[in-house]
């Protein structure tokens, strides 16, 4: 199956965590080492990302994350095409910079 921009898919984690106990803290950590062993990438401040190569492989991410949510705060996750992922703009203050160049797509051989 040919691999197109359209098919492979970009899945976003964004989340809003309590810090404010040291069980809360530690719920955090949990949370986030718990994003980067799936493969995620900190794109912003509470803001991960992972490439996928096709839409069932972002769900199966999708389904993964629900299963180690915290027991407070809000986690939202948004799956876009990777054609939508590259049309994303980069601000940094007023002056636009290029964007990081995105991760390779998956090699088989």
């Amino acid at each position: 199956m040919y691999i197109t921009g359209y098919r492979c898919m970009w899945v976003v984690a964004m989340f809003d965590l309590p810090v404010d106990t040291k069980a809360a803290r530690k719920e955090y950590t949990r949370f986030r080492k718990e994003l980067l062993k799936c493969g995620f990438s900190r794109m912003q401040f509470s803001v991960y990302g992972r490439h996928c190569a096709s839409e069932e492989q972002a769900e199966m991410f999708a389904k993964k994350i629900e299963a180690f949510l915290p027991p407070d705060g809000e986690v939202r996750v948004l799956t876009v095409t990777d054609k939508q992922f590259e049309r994303m703009r980069i601000f940094f203050g007023k002056m636009r910079k290029a964007a990081p160049p995105p991760p390779a797509q998956l090699q088989l051989f």
